[in-house]
């Protein structure tokens, strides 16, 4: 099983690039599933500053500053905030890596429209059933390797210390409707090709390695007490993410050309696609909201306990 992961992985590694993302922001807010209000789970943003409560444009996002290391990538990411539970104390387990990997770019026909936005995962996932491995491939497992990933749910959170980072990946969709972009589904669930009317996107994948060593240096046996701000204590099921793309287009264009290539740095008339911004990513809306979780709770009207 082991080794047919490592096949996998491997046969998604043709034509790709990737972009390594800072976090600059905690808070509850989440645009796509509830725009303009603060009544959201704690989700972890990366990419472009300029989000808000209120769904950004692309050219609204170009005008922030990058926490990636690719300065043609205003696109923006987040994801449900990873807790270290230790009674009443809920500390944030940052990750060691944030990438965003762009693979079976040989497979693109368009890249990502002007104000594309999608959502991936299932917020509300409590076991392996209410997701799709083979679609979403949202798995957890020890950087190592040498993990229980085969005698328990995979997308569950490893059931013993790592001896490494512990990543969890996810994929996004990867076709739409170009005259209609709030229409659009995944290639494998068509049997590898988009449905008609729809063009095929580059494949975005998240990959984010969490420090639990740093975080929980005694380790853990058993259920472990981790918590994302969607789930339960012990479960992993519900990590989702959402992108807005933000992507300059001349890089996006660049990025198309890739195919046939192992990896392909995309640069762009902004820079380097391998060098960090001198600015700093910081939250553009300090004054509301919240970054604490318990008060994220009260806001969405939920008890605290």
């Amino acid at each position: 099983m082991r080794a047919a992961s490592f096949l996998v992985l491997a046969g998604i590694a043709a034509a790709l690039t990737d972009i390594e993302h800072k976090p600059f922001m905690r808070k509850n807010i989440d645009p796509l599933v509830s725009p303009g209000k603060y009544v959201s789970h704690m989700h972890s943003f990366y990419g472009s500053d300029a989000i808000t409560k209120d769904l950004p444009t692309t050219e609204q996002l170009q005008k922030g500053c990058p926490s990636g290391e690719n300065p043609n990538d205003l696109s923006v990411y987040w994801a449900p905030t990873l807790y270290y539970v230790n009674g009443d104390t809920y500390t944030e387990i940052y990750p060691a890596t944030f990438k965003t990997y762009y693979e079976n770019v040989d497979k693109a026909e368009i890249p990502f429209p002007r104000d594309f936005h999608s959502i991936a995962g299932n917020a509300s996932a409590k076991s392996q059933s209410d997701i799709d491995e083979k679609i979403t491939a949202i798995t957890w497992w020890c950087d190592t390797g040498a993990d229980d990933r085969n005698s328990r749910p995979r997308a569950a959170f490893p059931r013993s210390t790592c001896g490494a980072h512990m990543q969890a990946i996810l994929r996004f969709p990867d076709c739409v409707d170009p005259t209609d972009i709030k229409k659009y589904t995944y290639a494998a669930a068509n049997g590898g090709r988009c449905p008609t009317g729809m063009k095929r996107m580059v494949s975005l994948r998240f990959s984010a390695r969490y420090d639990t060593r740093k975080a929980i240096p005694q380790g853990w046996n058993g259920v472990p007490p981790f918590k994302l701000a969607c789930g339960e204590i012990g479960e992993g099921y519900c990590f989702h993410g959402d992108f807005i793309n933000g992507w300059y287009e001349d890089a996006a264009l660049n990025m198309l050309k890739a195919k046939g290539q192992t990896f392909m740095r995309i640069d762009g008339s902004h820079g380097n696609g391998k060098q960090y911004s001198k600015c700093k990513a910081t939250d553009a809306d300090p004054a509301n909201g919240t970054n604490d979780y318990h008060k994220s709770l009260e806001m969405m009207g939920k008890p605290t306990k």
